[in-house]
């Protein structure tokens, strides 16, 4: 298996180093003839939330790119672009930097990634951004506190990875690890992803009309790094997991066309009539 490894904390993030570590020495307990291989394409500098964005690259047609070590991990290439997380899993699965890849793993998040932040997290969105090329995907964020817990989220990591060799293309898994230790965790669950959201509302504190410019006070939502209040969630929602002491395991679907029937429905009645304006002002 051929992995590319890519984040969205940034190449100097604790948490994809963590994770290279932890893919170097599955490299090496790779049995005779085994084809294990990984490389490191990861942005520069921190791009939380930005989904699968890849920048303006009409106007700036080239990426810097620079060369970087791992301690523990020296059997991996590893290069820090200035790119989003979207543009560095593009670039990786190219081929650029090295063999083509198989498979994008990305993170380990300092942060949980549960509810609608799916849509957000650019730790996902790398994943995403691999199924569009026909790449399986697994993200790894951990619950955002004191003293993260980066070494037990990687070796839960590698476990699923080693499941996932044997999955069709374009599987994407995503992985939320609780802020807990080894003894603390109570063990992992397949977790559905809740209505939990980054944002509750933007409004100003005293309930003034807006006027022509100004400031919008933000109040976030359980779906943060910190995790916030899940009381309302179903027990098997991830957000509720995390917070009962459980890892949380959501497969994810990336963009694909609609074929459901009551779609193709809509789909030719718009068609009809967009023909038939055309034809009346013709």
């Amino acid at each position: 298996m051929r992995l590319l490894i890519t984040n969205d904390d940034g190449i100097e993030a604790q948490g994809i180093i963590t994770l290279t570590r932890a893919v170097a020495r599955w490299i090496e307990d790779a049995a005779p003839g085994e084809e294990r291989e990984a490389i490191v394409v990861a942005p520069m500098i921190n791009h939380s939330g930005m989904s699968s964005a890849v920048g303006d690259v009409f106007s700036q047609p080239s990426i810097k790119y620079q060369r970087h070590h791992f301690e523990g991990a020296e059997n991996i290439p590893t290069y820090a672009l200035d790119a989003t997380p979207a543009l560095c899993t593009i670039i990786g699965a190219l081929g650029s930097m090295g063999p083509r890849p198989e498979l994008i793993l990305s993170g380990i998040n300092a942060g949980a990634n549960i509810g609608r932040s799916v849509l957000h997290s650019g730790t996902i969105g790398a994943i995403l951004t691999g199924a569009q090329l026909g790449l399986s995907g697994l993200a790894v964020s951990v619950q955002w506190g004191e003293d993260p817990q980066f070494d037990l989220a990687a070796e839960i990591a590698i476990d699923v990875l080693e499941q996932m060799s044997h999955a069709p293309e374009r599987t994407l898994l995503n992985l939320n690890v609780p802020n807990k230790t080894r003894s603390e965790l109570l063990g992992i669950r397949r977790g559905h992803i809740s209505t939990a959201g980054i944002v509750k509302s933007a409004a100003p504190a005293d309930g003034a009309p807006l006027g022509e410019s100004g400031e919008l006070p933000l109040r976030l939502g359980p779906a943060t790094p910190e995790l916030g209040d899940v009381s309302d969630e179903a027990y098997f929602d991830d957000g509720a997991l995390l917070v009962a002491g459980y890892a949380s395991l959501t497969p994810l679907r990336g963009v694909h066309e609609d074929t459901e029937p009551s779609m193709e429905a809509i789909i030719h009645r718009s068609l009809e009539a967009v023909e038939l304006q055309l034809k009346a002002n013709r």
